[in-house]
């Protein structure tokens, strides 16, 4: 009886990543602060889902150039198992400040 053997899938490592989305007049931008990469769009889906694939070409690219390692070290990430995880935030606060004006 022959026996059919697979290729073992290699499981890609993932990244996890805050975006933030705002509307600029009728644009939809969205933004991820751990990798300094934004994107825009039509909609706040379509602004997410562009968001999404630019990080995603960011990766790729750092990955290509062999810098992908000191690029997550830098912005924070560690790497854990077969992801990567930002820096755990332990506090969160909104300031407001008035903004001096000039003569």
């Amino acid at each position: 009886m022959a026996r059919i053997l697979r290729k073992s899938q290699t499981r890609l490592p993932e990244i996890a990543f805050t975006a933030h989305v705002w509307k600029e007049g009728t644009t939809f931008v969205g933004y991820t602060p751990e990798l300094d990469v934004s994107s825009c769009g039509d909609s706040v889906a379509e602004a997410r889902a562009r968001l999404r694939e630019a990080v995603s070409l960011f990766l790729e690219e750092c990955s290509q150039r062999g810098t992908l390692g000191a690029i997550l070290a830098e912005s924070g990430f560690e790497k854990r198992g077969q992801s990567y995880r930002p820096r755990r935030i332990i506090s969160r606060a909104k300031f407001r400040l008035a903004v001096p004006l000039a003569s």
